[in-house]
């Protein structure tokens, strides 16, 4: 990448829509500034850099990189930066976006310092991947996973160079570079197969970590049949799962359309919970027909596994129940008697027939009162 830097005006810049981290948000094509600032602003903290600029200017010894395309100044690496000066330049924007204007006021030193930003240009996109990879794949600046997949996918098919090759320039030595790959064409196959809609998932924005973490998992593999593809097939799902694609990212993602909500609250445990499930026949199918993802999951276990653990949780919430007794029931309200003793009548009910069974197989023959009652 040459090091010749240009001093241009903020007014010449333009933001590259296309950047990984951005085009994440689904914006329009082609999108104007407010749009891109707004994200920028609202999600990728501009109003941080702001602040720095404020207090210490805009630092040189980090210029923005560039590409001249359609006649205009993409800045490739730097959107942030670049939305900070255009917002402080132009406070009009906080009028638009609807952040406070106070934020942006400067030193007319800064302000000076502003009107030119420094550029390195290069000759092709190509020429800055190393840079760019590094420091927002591996390096202390570090994207999303989505928008990293998205820049590893754009350096592997339109540059040609290889996942290895990629991983080496960039320090991954956690096969990080691998998986994301996977994850996205996964994705992609999606969408071209007409199965996946990234415009009607429930939340804002993609929650790509869930499904690229995922597939990391026997589970998930073995579900979408990509155990033994190599991460860097194009179109890694065969054709008789596509039915199976289709419903993984609806429970990892939701569909608006279909008022399917996301399963995934939080990785942990949902996914491994969501794994347990889509290896199970009788919990898909029950997932399928509108169970819950943690009444599925206890579907999928084993039997004795589930009681066991419903029993211990029982037992918490009662004694949690008991904690909260003296300033929790006052005594006048007779429904929540009720609901105790309804409490009290089932486990009854429940520790009998435990106790008849344990009676059976210990060859016990009559006792009258419990054998655990002081427990």
């Amino acid at each position: 990448m040459k090091r010749q830097i240009d001093y241009i005006s903020p007014d010449e810049l333009s933001f590259d829509s296309s950047n990984p981290r951005i085009s994440e948000f689904n914006i329009s094509s082609p999108a104007k500034d407010e749009e891109i600032i707004s994200i920028l602003w609202n999600v990728m903290g501009v109003e941080e850099i702001v602040l720095s600029i404020k207090a210490s200017g805009f630092f040189d010894n980090e210029p923005l990189i560039g590409i001249k395309e359609k006649g205009k100044n993409i800045i490739i690496e730097g959107n942030r930066r670049l939305a900070a000066v255009k917002c402080i330049l132009n406070p009009i924007y906080a009028d638009n976006i609807g952040f406070n204007k106070n934020l942006l006021a400067v030193s007319p030193a800064v302000r000076e310092q502003l009107n030119k930003l420094p550029v390195i240009f290069v000759n092709k996109r190509e020429d800055a991947w190393k840079f760019i990879g590094f420091k927002h794949i591996n390096g202390p600046a570090k994207w999303g996973s989505y928008a990293k997949a998205q820049y590893i996918s754009q350096i592997r098919n339109e540059f040609g160079i290889s996942l290895d090759e990629i991983a080496s320039q960039i320090g991954d030595t956690n096969k990080t570079v691998e998986k994301l790959y996977q994850g996205l064409q996964v994705i992609q196959q999606a969408e071209h197969l007409k199965r996946f809609d990234r415009g009607d998932i429930q939340a804002p924005r993609l929650y790509f970590s869930h499904l690229y973490t995922g597939l990391n998992y026997e589970g998930f593999k073995e579900f979408l049949s990509i155990k033994d593809v190599p991460e860097d097939k194009k179109n890694p799902v065969p054709e008789d799962k596509y039915d199976n694609l289709q419903e993984l990212l609806t429970w990892l993602f939701g569909s608006k359309k279909n008022d399917a909500p996301a399963l995934i609250q939080s990785q942990n445990p949902d996914l491994r919970h969501l794994e347990a499930v889509i290896k199970n026949k009788e919990a898909v199918l029950a997932l399928k027909d509108g169970v819950s993802l943690i009444q599925a999951y206890e579907i999928s276990q084993p039997k004795d596994k589930t009681f066991e653990q419903n029993l211990l949780e029982a037992k918490r919430a009662l004694q949690k129940a008991q904690s909260y007794l003296t300033e929790g029931f006052d005594g006048k309200d007779e429904s929540l008697l009720k609901h105790a003793a309804t409490i009290a009548q089932i486990a009854d009910d429940l520790y009998d027939a435990m106790e008849q069974k344990w009676k059976s197989l210990q060859g016990i023959i009559e006792q009258k009162k419990r054998i655990f009652g002081d427990e």
